[in-house]
């Protein structure tokens, strides 16, 4: 694959990633977290729309979170209750830790097949982060679940928008001397002398 088409690649997997986010913050911003609700389905739809045009497929991961948005969103809509929208991460969050851990109980590492390509470890690294993992998106549901039921709504969406980010952002962080403890040796790197 040529550098212009990573390069696009990486804009798409960012505009569809992150611009629903953002959307959804803006609507926010100038209404209320109903039209909010209302701005991220449309944009999760042109996100999914999107990533089928330039790539077609779409990922796996996205299409949940697009079916959950679906659901939740539609139940906020519908019943005009903003519980439901406030509980899509938690479910999201929930979901990713059950499959995550779930994988470890059957004895597998289901973040490999995801993230091989980027990093390349050993089994036992991929074990303990996928064990990581699974234990941080179960501790990032109950905080979506402790902040959306204490405090105001206006804090509930920046912590949607910018604290979840942040931390996961900061948890990749803290991976780093995970990988490179159990980082296999490149086999090309020794291939030039």
């Amino acid at each position: 694959m040529s550098t212009a088409n990573t390069q696009q690649n990486g804009a798409v997997k960012s505009v569809t990633e992150y611009g629903p986010l953002i959307v959804f913050f803006g609507a926010y911003v100038f209404s209320d977290l109903i039209a909010a609700t209302a701005a991220l389905m449309v944009a999760t739809a042109a996100a999914l729309a999107l990533s089928y045009a330039v790539d077609r497929r779409v990922p796996l991961m996205p299409l949940i979170t697009a079916g959950v948005v679906g659901v939740f969103g539609g139940l906020t809509l519908w019943l005009n209750d903003e519980t439901f929208i406030k509980l899509k991460p938690t479910i999201v969050q929930a979901m990713i830790s059950a499959v995550l851990l779930g994988g470890l109980a059957f004895g597998r590492s289901l973040l490999k097949p995801v993230l091989g390509a980027a990093w390349q470890m050993n089994d036992e690294g991929w074990r303990l982060l996928t064990l990581r993992f699974g234990m941080f998106f179960a501790a990032m549901a109950l905080l979506n679940e402790l902040v959306w039921r204490t405090q105001s709504t206006d804090f509930w969406v920046s912590f949607k928008v910018f604290g979840i980010m942040g931390l996961t952002f900061a948890f990749i962080l803290t991976q780093l001397p995970l990988l490179n403890r159990y980082r296999l040796a490149d086999p090309s790197a020794g291939a030039g002398n």
